[in-house]
């Protein structure tokens, strides 16, 4: 069955192709979900960097009913180190590598798109054993902008009494032919605090303080296409989650024609994934020396449940050229997944 797989990104992106679903799941029980928990968590985590951040291109806030319209986006990179995880066959009950020993295998953000052969062994109450091996997706990092995360981003301003700004990041329940169904909502607020600090509240500096919140959903409907696989689909769904939290100390000097800003602050976030229906899987059985006794099927229900909790101190430097009404904007995030944000923005004061 060539499926896809909930994986990251945003929206449209969010699936990438993962070769066949039956390849994660037909170790079954525990091995399922750790070995599929290696191979995401990179994304998983990616993505909460990403959305976490590009929430403001200045410090100072809107006048009363001043607004802005942002339309950019964030790339989140993976650090090399996690672009791969160690296959250990003593961390699973039933998975093995032909050769018998411990490899890295890529996740699914390395550069490495090789697949790797993993074997399944799980043994029967009356001594035989059901017996698979099965190709181990490699990345999809070659496919994308560098071996990052995106998310797109699209974002309203809007100037509130008291020198404070709402932002909200918005994208209602939308369907992706009999597939998808995915929606966004994340909400901010900015504070100027400068109109504390006296004389100060004259000069090009601004500080203000900003938390912010954002919470996405997507389901996607697995499809059982192909008869002549291992794997039967039944009511297979997959589900991502993701929420995200977000506070800054915000700076910036502000002239004419250029802005320049930095921010510091602390970003945290959760997602789960999960894969849900009825797979009915197909393996050989062999008795103990290994000699086959034909075929035999197994049902597993709800398959993979993981999740991705992570949480990083940043900082942020960026500059915005400002062209009128149009403002041009990029900056860089130091955390865990160093962040890159940029995008163009229509802003009234």
């Amino acid at each position: 069955m060539k499926s896809k797989v909930i994986a990251l990104m945003m929206l449209t992106p969010i699936m990438v192709s993962a070769q066949d679903l039956g390849n994660i799941i037909i170790a079954a029980g525990d091995d399922a979900n750790t070995l599929t928990e290696y191979y995401m968590e990179p994304a998983l985590k990616g993505l909460i960097y990403s959305m976490n951040s590009g929430w403001a291109n200045t410090a100072k806030t809107h006048d009363k009913f001043g607004f802005d319209i942002i339309i950019g986006g964030n790339l989140s990179f993976v650090p090399s180190n996690q672009q791969n995880f160690l296959f250990d066959p003593n961390e699973y009950e039933f998975l093995s590598l032909p050769s018998g020993g411990s490899t890295m295998l890529p996740t699914v953000m390395s550069e490495d798109s090789s697949e790797n052969v993993l074997n399944v062994r799980v043994p029967n109450s009356d001594g035989t054993f059901k017996v698979a091996s099965f190709k181990m997706p490699g990345g999809i990092a070659g496919d994308l902008p560098a071996s990052a995360v995106p998310a797109p981003m699209i974002q309203l301003g809007f100037g509130l009494p008291t020198r404070t700004d709402i932002k909200l990041r918005i994208v209602p329940n939308l369907e992706y032919g009999d597939s998808v169904k995915a929606g966004m909502f994340g909400i901010g607020f900015q504070h100027d605090l400068t109109q504390y600090f006296g004389a100060i509240d004259n000069l090009p500096l601004s500080v203000s303080g900003l938390v912010a919140y954002s919470n996405m959903n997507v389901r996607y409907n697995i499809n059982d296409d192909i008869d002549s696989d291992s794997v039967k689909v039944t009511n297979g769904e997959g589900e991502f989650k993701l929420n995200t939290f977000t506070v800054e100390a915000l700076g910036s000097l502000d002239f004419t024609f250029v802005t320049l800003f930095a921010a510091v602050g602390y970003g945290t976030g959760a997602t789960s994934l999960k894969l849900t229906g009825d797979y009915e899987l197909r393996y050989e059985l062999e008795d103990n020396a290994g000699n086959s006794l034909g075929n035999v099927t197994e049902t597993i229900s709800n398959p993979i449940n993981i999740k991705a909790n992570n949480g990083s101190a940043k900082g942020t430097l960026g500059a915005r050229l400002n062209l009128s009404v149009f403002k041009i904007f990029a900056d860089y995030t130091f955390q865990e997944y160093s962040t890159f944000s940029g995008g163009i923005a229509i802003s009234v004061r």
